[in-house]
């Protein structure tokens, strides 16, 4: 097989100037500065650029009630008090960790989009490696919001993927564990999830070792509690045997990764102490399988840190080699001091221990050689896809153009600034 795969690329240009509110810990602006070290390495060369369309309440619907679409299409700063009611039914809005925010709708409606357009792409076989680092909100329920996430893009986008593929894997390298991913396919064996995080008096409080699955799913759902202070070398020592065995006994269709960067050494919310190599390691580990794979983003409060790990995931899916020295950008101040790419983890204790991490290892390999070999299903006519609505008519497939950066006139971004022309937005197709 060959190494060189075919890589899309789904930004969508607003998703980034949207604002959750003073204090509040998510900062779609993260986005915008992820995007720009994309563009100033020059990696949008390498990959195929497309705008995506932005999902509709009916593909919101395929696994949201439309009580709760309804909602939050309809719910804004100006009309709070109309929904009090609703606002404490669906956990949204004040005294609660997802805000009511100017375009809150539109926001969802953007990153949800780029997943599912990935997806299809997927699906369809015109791309091998579909990237989103808007959508990965891996928290959001069915009828709830939950730790900043409103629409579940990662769950929509596996029900895309389940139209073509008979067994879809799930993997969630965010510090916090995916549950409400989990929770969507507990009873189902066509999905299994995969999650590595914090676990003990830490958000959302789910992900015990002991929670397999249910019903059709008992021993699908892989769930690998850890503690503070995981290393890149302890980390690898879980992640890679885990997913070798199920690789070998599950042999899924697609995989969705989910690579929330909450999980790096100096994150304001996380606790473990991964250098941006060992992140990147799983993504590399896991592309090594040559499975077509939607690669999303998700937690991450240490928003330099955050666009460095995903331009450099994205350069690791491309098999490019970039400089450790930033180049000059838009925001370029935010990696002062030493404008480097690359973390140096903290000198901190870790908490896992030896014989913590072999129990897991040990546990977790056990769960899967108990499976009774890849699930199979009878697959029925491929239902329509959504419309990847693209359109083909501007610079680099609709991303890096004049328009991508223009920021709102409504306040939502934390600096207010103007945006700066950026030269590496402007260039041909043929490029």
């Amino acid at each position: 097989m060959s190494s060189k795969r075919r890589v899309s690329y789904f930004y969508p240009p607003e998703v980034g100037h949207f604002y959750y509110g003073p204090s509040h810990p998510m900062k779609p602006h993260r986005l915008k500065l992820a995007h720009h070290l994309v563009l100033s390495y020059g990696l949008y060369r390498e990959m195929e650029c497309y705008r995506p369309h932005p999902a509709t309440p009916q593909e919101m619907a395929a696994f949201h009630s439309d009580d709760y679409v309804n909602f939050l299409s309809r719910i804004n700063p100006d009309n709070l008090r109309q929904y009090s009611g609703q606002m404490q039914k669906f956990n949204a809005g004040e005294y609660t960790d997802c805000p009511v925010f100017d375009g809150l709708f539109e926001f969802t409606q953007l990153y949800t989009g780029a997943s599912i357009d990935g997806a299809i792409r997927l699906n369809n076989d015109d791309t091998d490696i579909a990237i989103n680092w808007s959508g990965g909100l891996h928290h959001a329920k069915k009828s709830e919001a939950s730790g900043f996430c409103y629409i579940n893009d990662i769950v929509l986008a596996i029900l895309e993927l389940l139209k073509v593929h008979a067994r879809v894997l799930y993997i969630d390298i965010d510090v916090h564990h995916g549950d409400g991913v989990e929770e969507a396919f507990y009873c189902t064996d066509r999905v299994m999830t995969f999650s590595l995080h914090k676990y003990g008096d830490f958000f959302p409080g789910t992900g015990h070792i002991k929670d397999v699955g249910a019903k059709d799913g008992a021993g699908y759902s892989v769930n690998a509690p850890l503690t503070s202070g995981m290393t890149d070398g302890t980390y690898e020592e879980i992640f890679k045997p885990v997913m070798a065995k199920i690789m070998e006994v599950y042999r899924p269709g697609a995989i969705v990764l989910q690579c929330g960067a909450d999980s790096l050494t100096g994150d304001r919310l996380g606790c473990f102490n991964l250098s941006l190599k060992g992140h990147a390691e799983c993504v590399k580990y896991t592309k090594s399988f040559g499975v077509p794979t939607l690669v999303l983003g998700g937690g991450g409060y240490t928003i330099r840190n955050v666009a460095r790990c995903w331009a450099y995931e994205t350069s690791v899916l491309l098999d490019k080699e970039i400089s450790d020295d930033i180049p000059y950008n838009d925001y370029y101040e935010y990696y002062a001091p030493d404008f480097k790419l690359h973390l140096t983890p903290e000198p901190r204790e870790n908490l896992n221990t030896e014989a913590s991490l072999e129990s897991v290892r040990s546990e977790l390999l056990q769960q899967l050689q108990g499976l009774q070999g890849a699930p199979s299903v009878q697959m029925q006519e491929v239902p329509p896809e959504f419309d990847l609505q693209k359109e083909k008519n501007a610079e680099g497939q609709n991303d890096g153009g004049e328009g991508d950066d223009v920021r709102s006139d409504r306040g939502q971004t934390k600096d207010g600034g103007d945006s700066k022309v950026h030269e590496a937005e402007f260039y041909d197709v043929n490029d």
